[in-house]
């Protein structure tokens, strides 16, 4: 099987290829060029993390530098969840931030030669999957379990749950739905530039930067927006009042 994990060079494709395979409790496991992608963002974003701290621990009252890079950062994320969940917000900053932080990278290594692992429905999905247990979780923590039974029977009367099969298939719904754009973006924008390299091969030197930097960088940064958004409105709808408690 080929391997190949950069997304430049003669053999560029956008496909996951096995890198090697080795077996684990009698099953043939593969180690692919997703994993491979996702360990070099994570070790990335370990250097920055520890770099980062070291800046806060050892910085100065007036920030300058890299220090006020990270102060920098830190802000805006923490806005931005405060502009949208208001006073539920202390409980979601650092899952928020996280999620942003690798989503974004990760969805911008292309421009460092990788295959992004979020063109990888193997990583989008647990994304969604997790930020469902966070919404499913944030519901039953705010609300009164009678308040819950309430909505699953909406728009019908809470004695009629008639309505109740379908408000849970609307549930079930949301990891989908969130997986499935994120994924299907990202591997759009990676299968038209490994077409790009392609077809044009040793001709494709300075114009393509263009498209990396739609492909890549804005249209990343728009997919992390969206899937971090769409994450703090499902919690704040299933939150409701109950933070006021």
């Amino acid at each position: 099987m080929q391997q190949g994990i950069l997304l430049s060079g003669s053999d560029v494709d956008f496909m996951i290829h096995g890198i090697f395979q080795y077996s684990f409790f009698g099953h043939q496991v593969w180690i692919t060029t997703s994993h491979v992608c996702i360990l070099i963002v994570m070790l990335i974003l370990t250097g920055f993390a520890i770099a980062a701290n070291r800046a806060i621990v050892k910085g100065s009252e007036v920030p300058g530098g890299f220090q006020n890079v990270v102060e920098l950062i830190v802000e805006k994320l923490d806005g931005v969840v405060d502009s949208s969940m208001g006073k539920a917000a202390n409980g979601y900053y650092n899952y928020i931030g996280t999620v942003f932080i690798f989503i974004l990278f990760s969805n911008i290594s292309g421009l460092l030669g990788l295959r992004p692992p979020t063109a990888d429905y193997g990583v989008t999905l647990p994304l969604a999957l997790i930020t469902f247990a966070m919404i499913r979780f944030s519901k039953w923590k705010y609300q009164k379990p009678l308040t819950i039974w309430e909505d699953y029977c909406s728009p019908l009367p809470k004695w009629l749950p008639i309505w109740m099969p379908i408000n849970v298939i609307s549930n079930l719904a949301v990891p989908v739905s969130l997986s499935l754009r994120l994924f299907a973006n990202v591997l759009s924008g990676t299968a038209m530039m490994a077409l790009i390299y392609g077809l044009l091969g040793k001709f494709a030197t300075v114009w393509p930067a263009a498209l990396h930097v739609y492909f890549d960088l804005f249209s990343g940064a728009i997919q992390t927006y969206v899937f971090c958004m769409l994450t703090m409105t499902y919690i704040s709808n299933e939150i409701g009042d109950g933070v006021r408690r």
